[in-house]
């Protein structure tokens, strides 16, 4: 029996991953879907002061007060600066860090250095909070759900985003964050303009050959492709 613990991207909720959830678990694992500080759960809890660090506690706090050792850290979006700090902080926890279409920082880098069109979003918020990104045509639809009724669901779990949390800085300066292995899920399905991956190195930072794996959808693949995202994760 693994751990999963899946943590939601920018605007998001834990409820994203509920058509992975039982999946999991129906296969004999644990698994911890939490909201972060601000969503779902959390959303009472929204405010200017609400940063990265605040969602890197979030996780950590989690960890440790659950006893979890051996994690499999999942970081959607957002989220891949998240679970990099946490297994910054607690490295000895995290057995495997899967990357699922996510920002992936150096130490010291923040969202806006990773995808630079953040600042645009910052900038045109004109506030501390940044609303969804709104519904487009397809094939981009809503964070690449185009399905009417996924995207209905999808509307009601939507908070804004604190701007703290794409200014603050990623933390690597552990060593033995290093050791851990990576795994990449690209979803290849059609981007908005502006939103760009960065190329995945050839070599892990543990040495090993990196790991990408595709899926050929939108970015939400835990609401449109559950079953084949949830195949991937089997095969760590």
């Amino acid at each position: 029996m693994s751990t999963f613990l899946l943590v939601h991207g920018a605007w998001h909720s834990g409820r994203a991953w509920e058509r992975v959830v039982p999946l999991l678990e129906s296969a004999g694992h644990r698994v911890l879907a939490p909201s972060l500080t601000g969503y779902g759960d959390k959303a009472h809890l929204l405010s200017p002061e609400v940063g990265l660090e605040t969602h890197v506690d979030d996780i950590v706090t989690l960890i440790e007060e659950q006893g979890l050792t051996d994690v499999i850290l999942v970081g959607h979006s957002y989220a891949g600066l998240v679970v990099s700090s946490v297994a910054n902080r607690v490295p000895d926890r995290i057995a495997h860090l899967v990357y699922l279409d996510a920002m992936v920082p150096e130490d010291g880098q923040t969202a806006v250095d990773v995808l630079p069109v953040t600042q645009q979003m910052i900038d045109q918020a004109g506030s501390w909070r940044i609303p969804p990104l709104p519904e487009q045509p397809p094939p981009f639809g809503l964070f690449g759900v185009t399905d009417p009724a996924d995207i209905a669901w999808l509307r009601e779990m939507l908070s804004d985003q604190p701007v703290l949390c794409l200014q603050q800085p990623a933390r690597l300066d552990n060593p033995a964050v290093n050791t851990i292995p990576r795994t990449h899920i690209e979803c290849v399905g059609a981007k908005p303009a502006g939103i760009s991956r960065r190329p995945v190195p050839v070599i892990q930072p543990n040495g090993s050959p990196s790991q990408v794996w595709e899926l050929p959808t939108g970015h939400d693949c835990m609401i449109t492709m559950p079953a084949e995202l949830t195949e991937l994760l089997l095969k760590l």
